[in-house]
Parts: structure tokens; C-alpha cells; sequence
């Protein structure tokens, strides 16, 4: 197991980027203004399962990348940089939208619900270049098993990211009535996500493996 500390920080990237607008948040928001809060936590509930593919899928391959090839931290730690900086740049870049920018959706019955969270997050290549330009940065030999470490720190970022996407779900129309009347909290938003993006990307780029 990581230690305590790494663990902490690890929880508090997982927190910006869950807080950062993506296509599983923009989709849980629409479903939730369009169909209401069962919706959306039905949704939620394939958009975990899509996690958990994840997890699985890059805990495995991730342990097995570390220990055939020697370059591929230094690899997978540049991705991690560069698409931390991207993803600020696509926070404040002029034509971003707002999160809360959502469109109206037809309703859809459970299973669709369900199955729709589900593809919108397994299929996403941005959540396999997350886990797998992230968790390197916080896996170290000396704590124990590789593949131990990166079940425990996914299960850590579901945790997180369930835990604000039900925050989001609850508030959904308020929030978005909210920001379609303050847009200047919008600007705001988007600058404080860049800049908050843009420090993690420097720290992963000074962290040296131990």
C-alpha cells in the first residue's frame, strides 16, 4: 500500500480531475436536468462500472509495462504532463463550454441509462491515458506490489469521482440555473480548473522516481 501522504495527494489530483469538465459529468448533468436525479444515478452507476473496466484492464497491463520495459515510466510520465496540460487548455480556451452547458436528451429506459454511462466512460481513450499516465507517478517498488498499489489507488479515485458526480447529480438544476445567471462564476471556474491542471502537470514533470 502507498503511504498515507501519497495516498493524499494522489486524492487530490483524482479530486481536480474529477471536478473538471469531461463527457461522463456533461452527460450525468443533461441525463439529470433531462430525465431527473433517478436517471442520473442510474447513469452514474454504468459510468463506476466503466471504472472498474478500466482499473482492472490497466492495473494488469500497467504492472507487466513497469517491469518489462525500463523507459516506459519516463514514457508514460511525459503523456501524463502533456495531457494534464491539455486539459487545462481545454478549460480556458476561448471556445470551451461550461459543464452546465448541456443539451436536452429524449428519455431512456433503465438498462439504456445504464448501458449508456457505461460505454460513455469505457469508451473514452482520455480515461485510459489517465490512469496510465497517473498512477505510475504514485507506484513505487518499495511500498509492495505493483499491482496492489494500482487496485488501491483506483479504488480511491472511484470513490472520489462517485462521491462528487453524486454531488452533481443532487444539484444539477440548481447549479445550472445558477451559472446560466452568473456567467462571470463560469470564467472563473475555468481559469481556477487551468491553473489548478496546469500545477499538477508541473509537479509530475520536477517528480523524479524513487
Amino acid at each position: 500500500m502507498p503511504p498515507i501522504q501519497e495516498l493524499l495527494l494522489f486524492a487530490f489530483a483524482a479530486l481536480t480531475l474529477a471536478i473538471s469538465p469531461g463527457p461522463n459529468m456533461i452527460y450525468l448533468i443533461s441525463r439529470t436536468i433531462s430525465q431527473g436525479k433517478r436517471a442520473g444515478f442510474i447513469s452514474l452507476t454504468g459510468v463506476i462500472c466503466g471504472f472498474l473496466m478500466h482499473i482492472a484492464l490497466v492495473s494488469f497491463g500497467l504492472t507487466a509495462l513497469l517491469l518489462a520495459v525500463p523507459m516506459a515510466y519516463s514514457i508514460l510520465k511525459w503523456t501524463g504532463v502533456a495531457y494534464l496540460l491539455y486539459l487545462a487548455w481545454q478549460a480556458v480556451k476561448p471556445s470551451a463550454k461550461s459543464v452546465f452547458e448541456t443539451t436536452t436528451l429524449p428519455a431512456d429506459s433503465d438498462r439504456k441509462l445504464f448501458s449508456i454511462g457505461f460505454l460513455t466512460n469505457a469508451l473514452n481513450p482520455k480515461m485510459a491515458v489517465f490512469y496510465l499516465s497517473l498512477f505510475p507517478q504514485f507506484i513505487h517498488p518499495e511500498y509492495g506490489s505493483t499491482l496492489t498499489q494500482s487496485l488501491s489507488l483506483g479504488f480511491v479515485q472511484i470513490i472520489i469521482s462517485a462521491s462528487v458526480n453524486c454531488t452533481v447529480i443532487a444539484t444539477a438544476g440548481l447549479a445550472s440555473t445558477f451559472f446560466r445567471e452568473k456567467p462571470q462564476f463560469v470564467r472563473v471556474q475555468k481559469w481556477f480548473m487551468g491553473g489548478i491542471l496546469t500545477a499538477l502537470a508541473v509537479r509530475m514533470a520536477l517528480t523524479e522516481r524513487k
